[in-house]
C-alpha cells in the first residue's frame, strides 16, 4: 500500500526537490547575514523548531488521512495554562505535568469524538476547537501569566548534551518512532489507506475510527509534549503560546509532500519540511525582517508547496 501511494522514484524527486529548496535558502540568508552561516546558529536554531516538529509528526499522519487540526496551537496554550496555573494554585510541579499531558490527550480525543461519533469533517470541528481551546486557556489565566517554576523545571527546555541541545535528542528519537509506526507496521498501512479511500478500507476491515481516533489522540500527546518544553524554554505558562503555531506546521507537512487530498506522505518529508521553515525564519529573523512580512513569506511558501504536491500528484496518475 505505502510503495503504490508514493512510488520510491517520485519519493525520491520530492526529497530532492526540497533538499534543493534547502541549499538555495541557505545561500540566500548566508548572504543577508553574516552570522547566519553558522555551526553555532544552526545548533541553536535547533531549540526553536522542535514544537514545531513534534507536532507536525502527529499533523502528517492526520493529513495522510484526509483530516486537518487546527487546533494544535490552541491546545499547546491551553496544556501551558493549565500546568502553569495549577502550578500556581499549590499543586506538585510533576503533578501539574500529568496533568498537563492529560489536558493534550483529553484535547485530541474531544476532537476525534466529533469525527468519529458525528462524522463532521475535521476542518470545522478543530476550527471550532481551535476557539474554543484558546477561549478556555484565556479563561482560566485571566490573561495572566506564571514565570516563578523551580529550577529544575528548566532542564526541559533548556539544557544541552554537550553542544547539541537535548530538545534536538528529543525530537530525533520522536522522528524514530513516528516513522517506525507509519513505515514499517500494520497501522500505518491502514492510515495510507483511509487516505486514499476511506470508503473502501472500511469494507476491507480497516478499524477507521480507531485508526482516526488513536491519531488525534496521538497528536494531542505531541501537543502536549511540545508544550512542556516550550513552557520550559521560555520560563513563562501564558494562554498566547503556541499563537500561529498551525501555520507552520500545516505549512512544513504540506511542504514535506504530504497531499492535502489523503494518501501520500512521508516522515522524512515533514523533517525536510520543518528544517526549511525553521531555517527560513531564523535567517529572516537575522536578517532583521519584520515578522508581518516572515507570515506573508511563509504564506506564498505554503501555496507554492501545495503547487508543488499537485504536480507530483498529477505525475503519478
Amino acid at each position: 500500500m505505502i510503495s503504490a501511494a508514493v512510488p520510491r522514484r517520485l519519493k525520491l524527486s520530492r526529497e530532492l526537490v526540497l533538499l534543493a529548496i534547502l541549499v538555495a535558502l541557505v545561500i540566500a540568508l548566508s548572504l543577508m547575514s553574516p552570522v547566519f552561516l553558522t555551526i553555532s546558529n544552526f545548533l541553536n536554531t535547533s531549540r526553536f523548531f522542535v514544537e514545531i516538529g513534534l507536532v507536525a509528526l502527529g499533523m502528517t499522519l492526520i493529513i495522510i488521512t484526509g483530516g486537518i487540526d487546527l487546533s494544535v496551537g490552541a491546545g499547546l496554550g491551553l496544556v501551558s495554562v493549565a500546568l502553569g496555573f495549577t502550578f500556581k494554585a499549590g499543586l506538585p510541579l510533576p503533578l501539574a505535568l500529568f496533568l498537563g499531558v492529560g489536558v493534550g490527550l483529553a484535547g485530541g480525543y474531544f476532537n476525534s469524538l466529533f469525527i468519529t461519533k458525528l462524522d463532521l469533517h475535521p476542518l470545522v470541528v478543530t476550527l471550532g476547537t481551535l476557539a474554543l481551546y484558546r477561549g478556555l486557556a484565556l479563561g482560566l489565566s485571566r490573561a495572566d501569566a506564571v514565570s516563578n517554576f523551580p529550577g529544575w523545571f528548566a532542564y526541559f527546555g533548556q539544557f544541552y548534551l554537550g553542544a547539541v541541545p537535548g530538545q534536538l535528542i528529543v525530537f530525533i528519537v520522536a522522528v524514530a518512532i513516528v516513522w517506525v509506526l507509519l513505515a514499517r507496521t500494520r497501522y500505518g498501512r491502514y492510515v495510507y489507506a483511509i487516505g486514499n479511500n476511506e470508503q473502501a478500507a472500511h469494507f476491507s476491515g480497516v478499524p477507521v475510527a480507531r485508526v482516526k481516533t488513536a491519531l488525534y489522540v496521538g497528536t494531542g500527546l505531541l501537543v502536549a509534549l511540545a508544550a512542556i518544553i516550550y513552557t520550559s524554554r521560555v520560563s513563562t505558562a501564558r494562554a498566547d503560546s503556541g499563537t500561529g503555531l498551525e501555520l507552520d506546521v500545516i505549512s512544513a507537512v504540506v511542504l514535506g509532500g504530504a497531499s492535502i487530498y489523503g494518501g501520500s506522505g512521508t516522515i522524512a518529508g515533514t523533517v525536510l519540511g520543518v528544517v526549511i521553515i525553521a531555517t527560513l525564519r531564523n535567517g529572516l529573523t537575522l536578517a532583521a525582517v519584520a515578522t508581518t512580512y516572515q507570515v506573508l513569506i511563509l504564506g506564498l511558501l505554503l501555496i507554492v508547496a501545495v503547487f508543488l504536491n499537485e504536480f507530483f500528484r498529477k505525475t503519478e496518475e
